[in-house]
């Protein structure tokens, strides 16, 4: 049997749906249409289809979705159906602003250690959480089970803490750090470089720019 390959911006989307159904749900909304989905998140009411038809059949014909079922729906395909602890290193400020960002538990993740290197942060508090030494990371990754870790440090250091965090049992890294992590086949690693996302909208920007003259 073949395996299925989902898009990785069919998956992205998802999660966007996801979360404008969550929007639906608060607001009372009980059914909804691939059209609405469509005009809610900005894509087109073909596009919302295929990407659900991946996962299966939903709704019914000339009446829509029923919002909880497909919130519900695609919260489990997104793995969101339960709890996922999360690691991460780093406790300068960006290691804070995602220590106390509220939308991670909001969606099911928990980070439960925050580690560094740095004698003067470590035993300090971030929220509810103490600032430990790397080398309480096995232990906490083991009474947690955490599966994910989140690189927050600078991008010289960035390689070493991926391979301490694959080390110690690790399978997925979000690498904030801007720097290409060399890691064994099989580690899922999603980068987030904020430098490159602000270039890409300056390049649409004076790309608009070009064309109106």
């Amino acid at each position: 049997m073949k395996t299925l390959r989902v898009p990785e911006a069919t998956v992205t989307r998802l999660s966007i749906y996801s979360r404008y159904l969550e929007q639906l749900d608060r607001n009372g909304v009980t059914t909804v249409s691939s059209g609405e989905i469509a005009e809610g998140v900005g894509v087109s009411p073909a596009q919302v289809r295929k990407d659900l038809a991946y996962f299966g059949e939903f709704g019914t014909r000339g009446v829509g979705y029923n919002v909880k079922d497909l919130l519900r729906y695609t919260k489990k395909i997104l793995g969101l159906d339960q709890q996922w602890p999360l690691v991460l290193v780093g406790a300068g400020n960006l290691g804070y602003a995602l220590c106390t960002y509220r939308g991670f538990n909001s969606r099911g993740f928990k980070i439960v250690g925050v580690f560094d290197n740095d004698l003067a942060k470590i035993g300090k508090k971030i929220g509810e959480l103490e600032v430990l030494p790397m080398e309480k990371m096995p232990e906490v990754i083991r009474e947690h089970g955490a599966r994910i870790g989140i690189i927050a440090v600078p991008p010289q250091a960035a390689q070493e803490v991926a391979d301490y965090m694959v080390k110690n049992g690790l399978e997925a890294i979000l690498n904030f750090a801007p720097v290409a992590l060399n890691l064994p086949a099989g580690i899922e690693v999603r980068n987030v470089d904020l430098s490159v996302k602000l270039e890409i909208l300056t390049f649409n920007l004076g790309f608009k720019s070009a064309q109106r003259l």
